[in-house]
């Protein structure tokens, strides 16, 4: 068989998983706290036809190999965790992360439970008073407990390091110990999507995939700060999508049409014995 029909098999391939992805962009271009995927090509190892001549000074020139490529394969599907626009709700328990780092959510209250990361922080206050987020998930403090109001407390706010000021019902503020958990992920393209704008931390996202709950506003460790009654949307940007949809669409158009003219190719081959 012709080696060019492979290559456009592996052509129509490689840019219908582009089309897979840039679909999933463009689905969730209203989601809270989405990053967008981007897929990369690489190229297949290459057939020598004929190797390398070297030179010898004076009396030859050097021959370049003859390689035949052997088609394409993705390199990676990365993704991009570049901050999405900021949307004003003014919710104080809608919280957004201005620079790096991650809320940590758990489904179980007594932090035996796993814990994963989001940037989606449209959270609520429950009727047991924990802030949870859509999920029902225990948003956790920078202690790594859930974090839970005192039924004394009539309003709150949030401030930048994610430390809560409770108000009880003689009006007085009062700045509390309870801080907002942010997290900081070392290589956040490492993380593993799990569905519901969460990640789990891999090996390759920190080391031995383990990670410690800090502070938001940290200068040390590089966390971000904490907008309270703004959500970060998502930072899929439409322009781009529809242009890489259509560079994916023709890519798939024209290997398509490699395969079609092989198919000939070997068409006219079988009716040379006739």
């Amino acid at each position: 068989m012709l080696r060019s029909m492979y290559s456009g098999v592996s052509g129509m391939r490689g840019f219908q998983a582009k089309l897979d992805v840039i679909g999933n962009n463009i689905a969730n271009v209203n989601t809270t706290g989405f990053k967008a995927g981007r897929v990369m090509f690489k190229d297949i190892l290459s057939q020598s036809m004929s190797g390398i001549t070297a030179p010898v000074e004076g009396t030859s020139g050097g021959v370049n190999a003859k390689q035949v490529g052997l088609g394409v394969a993705i390199a990676s599907i990365d993704t991009i965790h570049t901050p999405g626009s900021a949307m004003t709700t003014n919710v104080p328990t809608d919280l957004r992360i201005d620079g790096d780092g991650f809320f940590v959510v758990t489904p179980t209250g007594d932090g035996d439970g796993p814990q994963y990361l989001t940037r989606a922080g449209n959270f609520t206050i429950d009727a047991s008073r924990q802030l949870v987020n859509a999920d029902g998930m225990f948003v956790l403090g920078a202690d790594g407990a859930p974090i839970i109001l005192d039924e004394t407390v009539t309003a709150f706010s949030i401030g930048q390091d994610g430390r809560l000021t409770t108000v009880d019902e003689t009006g007085l503020a009062t700045p509390t110990d309870i801080q907002i958990g942010v997290v900081k992920v070392v290589n956040p393209g490492g993380l593993e999507k799990v569905g519901g704008n969460l990640y789990i931390v891999t090996p390759n996202a920190m080391p031995d995939g383990e990670f410690e709950i800090s502070t938001a506003a940290n200068a040390e460790l590089g966390t971000g700060a904490i907008i309270s009654g703004q959500l970060e949307m998502s930072n899929v940007d439409l322009t781009s999508e529809f242009t890489e949809m259509i560079v994916a669409q023709r890519g798939f158009q024209a290997n398509s049409r490699i395969i079609t003219t092989s198919d000939e190719v070997l068409q006219e081959v079988v009716n040379l014995k006739r």
